[in-house]
């Protein structure tokens, strides 16, 4: 009796333990940071929940395909089997346009672009457009369009492997408070927003300032927003369209980019800010300007907010990102306890396997220890499905447990956690053998960093120099930037081990080269280089291919 009594007391303890661990979570209030980095090739933009890594983006910044944007496209082939064509929008892959993603609008739209492409002198007005009958739901690609024929289309999807990008021809305009949908008269609001007579608010506000054949969707943010600040959003996206109409009307070739979204740091900041936002810090003046001016339009008192990084350390390594994306990538990923997940990746879809490790059992026994893993393992998931933007079917292998109640609490948990998910997505409950299946919308290609290092000296060959020659060689690099091409300020950048033995003693070689070579040298450790790997920047930031220099210089000698 006194042991049953001493089961059931334990089994209640953590159970009590928790109710009052997800009360604090659920009270806790996150503060989020967002770290722009700007770098000559791209730009990378983290975002930071309580100095927790949660999403990471990156992209060239010579890439201009990116969700949102407006092409004034061609139809290169129709494809009446799939009820689908090809747009020709300047990507190497066609374009993919499904019959129902041209829009129930979209003679209203086709003939609106006939006219703006028929004047070019005179731009049709938007509140004297005819608005045509909604198109057939069952109708067919080949009734309707034509090899040759121009089309606005919008991307949804970015290109993804092998698949050009995805397209639709109901096209919007997304700003913080509203979306902006032409040739559609209605007001919408988000379901989101629960109470019934804000609901009705907004609506009949809407209506009353919209302009004729525009249609408006309210978004959840826009709750208890003033008339004016709606109103001066709603202008400003309804500019958005009238310039994109000038360029459609201006055309000279096809395809053409009509209208493109914001940055992707100001997009990200669109979607999620928020009063939690503490600090957004940008290590580039111009891209510092940039969403400056957004945050001192849409919230002028949080201005400054928004801050310019000039430390000498990469602004990632200054904030511990670097570490973070370094551990966080990886095939394997280790969470409290010594527990950890392994992630892999198929052409149809994710498998993830929960391992409890090497965790110290649990006195409650077994099926509380399962679910403490399982529990960690839910928040951990949550946080690499943003992370990594993991889309499609993710099936995930959880500690098996018999206990229906853990298994419901496993479930909750997890739909708990992914509620601050802006992808769309869904949650199943855990099946009789431990599976969870969750889809998650996939609109570009997931985030991919390799998290191993090549030798930067051998190239996996596996035979290198002596490590010793390795500062002797970096000096030989930095006599002939100085003494030959007269490079007299720039920067060296090198691993944090190499950094340590380079700044070693009272007279270190740092001291000695800046003697020698001139004050200009600034040398800052760098946590994304391998263990012998350099990099040479000039005053203005941008790379100097050292390697390449001594390669050249040699050759001409011989």
């Amino acid at each position: 009796m006194y042991r049953y009594r001493e089961q059931t007391w334990k089994a209640w303890s953590f159970g009590f333990v928790l109710c009052v661990k997800t009360l604090i979570n659920k009270n806790k209030i996150v503060t989020s940071e967002l770290v722009v980095d700007v770098q000559p090739k791209k730009v990378s933009i983290a975002l930071l929940e309580d100095k927790s890594l949660v999403e990471l983006q990156s992209e060239g910044r010579n890439i201009s395909f990116s969700v949102g944007n407006m092409y004034l496209g061609r139809i290169k082939k129709l494809m009446p089997g799939l009820n689908a064509c090809f747009v020709d929008v300047g990507y190497e892959k066609d374009a993919f346009l499904h019959y129902l993603d041209l829009g129930p609008q979209f003679n209203s739209l086709e003939k609106f672009v006939r006219q703006a492409l028929g004047d070019k002198k005179k731009l049709p007005l938007m509140h004297k457009a005819s608005i045509l009958p909604d198109i057939e739901k069952n109708g067919a690609i080949a009734n309707t369009l034509k090899v040759g024929q121009e089309v606005i289309v919008q991307i949804t999807k970015e290109p993804i492997s092998t698949k050009g990008p995805r397209l639709t021809s109901e096209i919007s305009f997304a700003g913080r408070y509203l979306v902006l949908v032409p040739f559609n008269d209605k007001v919408s609001v988000s379901q989101k927003i629960k109470s019934g007579e804000e609901r009705t608010r907004l609506k009949q506000l809407l209506q009353s300032i919209k302009p004729k054949n525009f249609g408006v969707i309210v978004r959840t943010v826009a709750e208890g927003k003033r008339v004016a600040e709606l109103d001066g959003e709603l202008k400003a996206l309804v500019k958005h369209w009238e310039e994109s109409l000038k360029k459609v009307q201006k055309a000279t070739k096809f395809p053409t980019l009509i209208y493109e979204e914001t940055s992707r740091a100001v997009g990200i900041l669109r979607d999620l800010f928020n009063p939690s936002f503490e600090n957004i810090y940008v290590n580039n003046e111009a891209v510092y300007n940039e969403i400056k001016d957004y945050v001192a339009f849409i919230a002028p008192e949080r201005a400054g907010i928004v801050k310019r990084y000039k430390g000498q350390l990469p602004i990632f390594d200054n904030f511990g990102i670097t570490k973070q994306i370094k551990s966080a990538f990886g095939k394997t990923i280790s969470y409290k306890g010594g527990s950890y997940l392994i992630i892999e990746h198929t052409e149809a879809l994710y498998v993830v396997d929960v391992n409890s490790g090497n965790r110290t059992k649990s006195p409650d026994g077994q099926e509380s220890n399962a679910l403490e893993v399982n529990l960690g393992a839910a928040d951990e998931l949550a946080r690499q499905l943003r992370l990594r933007d993991m889309g499609g079917i993710i099936v995930v292998d959880f500690i098996d447990m018999n206990n229906s109640g853990y298994r419901q609490k496993l479930y909750e948990r997890m739909t708990a956690n992914m509620q601050k998910d802006r992808a769309r997505h869904n949650i199943l409950p855990l099946s009789k053998f431990g599976l969870m299946q969750i889809t998650r919308q996939r609109v570009r290609p997931a985030m991919d960093v390799n998290t191993t290092e090549a030798c930067p000296t051998c190239y996996g060959k596996g035979k290198i120099n002596s490590s010793f020659l390795f500062t002797d060689a970096l000096e030989s690099k930095i006599d002939y930037l100085v003494n030959k091409l007269k490079v007299k300020k720039f920067s060296l950048h090198i691993h944090p081990y190499v950094n340590a033995f380079v700044n070693k003693g009272f007279f270190s070689l740092k001291s000695k080269w800046r003697m020698k070579y001139g004050s200009g040298i600034k040398v800052i450790p760098n946590q994304e280089l391998a263990f012998l790997e350099y990099k040479f920047y000039d005053s203005q930031g941008e790379d100097i291919d050292m390697k390449e220099e001594l390669d050249v210089n040699q050759a001409g000698g011989k």
